[in-house]
């Protein structure tokens, strides 16, 4: 179900009955010379859209620019800042409590929008909107280390395979060695126990990370039916607890 493709009547209906919806959040940015620019938010569509086919759930548009500023060195990359994207969907989530819907979760794909998105969720839950953050890979590491042969995280084996279940005819597989013959083996650049590499053009130059010629389609339906089904777990759950189980704590005695 996606709001977006609903007349104002049907989503007078849809929304009446709507326990939890979904928002996914993602990114326009680089991912290396392979991938499209907009991996992060076509993937957490992705998640939103096989998640709402296992239970139903209310998909909203897709917020398709992030916190992305650390790979502005690369062509195409949009970013905002992240007050920005904090103030954008804590807009979203109160016009749709204002249609009824109190429950919600972000499906994030960048983990660059992380730290925004939670602090909408708190902020939230103070005004009895109750809003959680799903980073679809934090969620299933163990189907990634069961599925993924190689390492990294940023247009690597991973995210290649994602996109070649949902969308091949964007990737291309003509750029995999340039792709890998500049990548970094994971994200960053630490010296000493210090994070120094404050853009991805600090440790990688194809914008990649780990190698992407080991992706395959059969990988990237393996890992997104997964988070789609951890997901679907967690909105059953949100939908079934009564609303004070949700709220902060009171004050103690």
């Amino acid at each position: 179900m996606e709001l977006s493709r609903m007349s104002w009547a049907k989503a007078r209906s849809e929304l009446k009955k709507t326990a939890v919806a979904l928002l996914p959040v993602g990114s326009t940015e680089q991912h290396g010379p392979h991938l499209p620019l907009g991996t992060d938010h076509l993937t957490a569509a992705e998640v939103a859209r096989r998640t709402s086919a296992r239970g139903g759930w209310l998909v909203l548009p897709t917020v398709p620019v992030g916190v992305s500023e650390h790979h502005r060195q690369f062509w195409g990359t949009l970013w905002v800042e992240p007050d920005v994207l904090r103030d954008y969907v804590l807009g979203i989530a109160r016009s749709l409590a204002f249609h009824g819907v109190r429950r919600l979760v972000f499906v994030n794909g960048h983990g660059g929008n992380t730290a925004a998105l939670d602090e909408a969720a708190r902020v939230l839950r103070l005004e009895g909107i109750y809003a959680y953050v799903f980073s679809w890979w934090r969620a299933i590491p163990e189907v990634i280390a069961e599925a993924i042969e190689t390492g990294g995280s940023h247009g690597s084996e991973m995210e290649t395979s994602a996109v070649l279940a949902f969308a091949p005819e964007l990737v291309d597989v003509g750029a995999y060695g340039e792709a890998k013959a500049g990548a970094a083996p994971e994200w960053g650049k630490k010296l000493h126990g210090i994070e120094i590499g404050f853009d991805t053009l600090d440790f990688s130059r194809s914008g990649a990370t780990g190698d992407p010629t080991r992706a395959s389609a059969a990988k990237g339906n393996k890992l997104l039916d997964a988070a789609a089904a951890r997901l679907d777990e967690f909105c059953r759950w949100l939908a079934s607890q009564p609303e004070e189980a949700l709220r902060p704590p009171p004050h103690l005695e």
